[in-house]
């Protein structure tokens, strides 16, 4: 049974999937003080030319970069049209949304491509065409669904069609479209009449998002022990997923909390350490960095009998599928670079690729296998959501 466990640590909230017993994503976030998602009017501070981007202030002291290479056209609110693709100057009142949570010392990064995301579609602003999620491969039915939502299409946005729909009534999709595209216009008329810093939208609880972008057959229940959260999770399956509503449980064991029952607090400390053993007696060992995350694989204690080949091939195909898991469970994104043990048999390079990539496919957030290189080192990127585990565990 998949569990999707949440519950309150250390003024946080904890957000685990577990696949049987073992957990297979973590989140740990301040739920009230997180921005992303959020729209706002923002203000322009100032353009700085020479790195292609503005500052915008969003209230509340915050300012944040506001790439003018990824925004070409603009959502003003302090001049006649609406949205152009004039340049934005200082002073300008502009909508925005946090695409990026500020880390460290880097401050929030703001996008004018607003993103309304449901359960089946995703709005996008400024990209007026029907796309559909890369997991979807269903042609006769990505054209039905097309046909259908077609009529329902207008200039200055477009859609994305998630990998959830595929499973659901047509018409849940229209009718979510047509939700999302009301939602979109109050916020642009809102943003007409509202000052400088003013909140638009306020994002939903980030244990509300991993629930509404987790696979509905991933789940089986979904156990809290937080009565708030309880009331705010049966809400929004009320509203959202009425299908699901069944399987939320509120827990009430005052002698065996819910992260000792399920073992969080091991998982979380696995889920910092840099090795990681496998089964065979090999492990991995994971290097984060600014620019890149590093997976070397080892064979370690390993002492197999059959010959060197056979054993090597048994390391690294134990190594994709735990790798696999990794990367979801410490939420590692952008450039990851895996160092497997060599091998010379091109049929077993090729069947561990094949492995691998079957193992990245089944990740909510997209990942792409890419290629090995003649070092024999294999590429991986992985999109970039939220933050990876350790800044959330060490920097709220």
């Amino acid at each position: 049974m998949n569990k999707l466990i949440i519950t309150g640590m250390k003024g946080r909230v904890l957000t685990a999937l577990l696949a049987g017993t073992r957990p297979v994503q973590l989140d740990l976030e301040d739920a009230g003080n997180s921005i992303l998602g959020n729209i706002y009017v923002g203000k322009v501070q100032n353009v700085v030319k020479n790195i292609g981007a503005a500052f915008v202030d969003i209230g509340g002291g915050v300012t944040g970069y506001y790439s003018l290479e990824e925004n070409r056209r603009h959502l003003f609110t302090n001049r006649t049209e609406s949205s152009g693709s004039h340049a934005v100057a200082s002073g300008d009142e502009i909508i925005v949304q946090v695409s990026r949570d500020a880390v460290k010392t880097k401050a929030p990064v703001l996008t004018g491509n607003l993103n309304l995301t449901g359960r089946y579609c995703v709005l996008t602003a400024h990209k007026p065409h029907i796309n559909f999620s890369s997991k979807i491969h269903d042609g006769e039915w990505k054209k039905q669904t097309a046909d259908l939502l077609t009529p329902e299409m207008e200039p200055g946005f477009g859609l994305i069609v998630r990998t959830n729909a595929y499973d659901s009534p047509q018409q849940r999709i229209l009718e979510e479209l047509r939700a999302l595209k009301s939602r979109y216009h109050k916020i642009l008329e809102e943003g007409r009449f509202r000052t400088c810093g003013s909140l638009l939208m306020k994002a939903e609880p980030p244990y509300i998002a991993r629930l509404r972008d987790t696979y509905s057959r991933d789940v089986d229940e979904i156990v809290t022990d937080d009565p708030a959260i309880f009331d705010a999770v049966k809400e929004y399956l009320a509203r959202e997923q009425p299908e699901d509503g069944e399987k939320v449980r509120f827990y009430e064991d005052s002698l065996v909390s819910l992260v000792k029952l399920y073992s969080l607090e091991k998982a979380m400390d696995e889920a910092l350490q840099k090795k990681v053993w496998l089964k065979s007696g090999g492990y991995l060992v994971i290097e984060q960095t600014e620019a890149m995350t590093v997976i070397d694989v080892n064979t370690g204690k390993y002492s197999g009998r059959r010959n060197v080949e056979d054993t090597l091939f048994k390391i690294n195909m134990e190594a994709a599928e735990e790798i696999g898991r990794q990367l979801r469970l410490r939420n590692l994104s952008g450039i990851i670079v895996v160092d497997f043990i060599d091998m010379e048999q091109e049929d077993n390079r090729s069947e561990l690729m094949g492995f691998l990539t079957a193992q990245c496919a089944g990740d909510p957030v997209k990942t792409t296998v890419v290629d090995m290189t003649k070092l024999n080192l294999v590429e991986i990127t992985r999109k970039k959501v939220r933050k990876p585990f350790h800044e959330q565990y060490y920097f709220l």
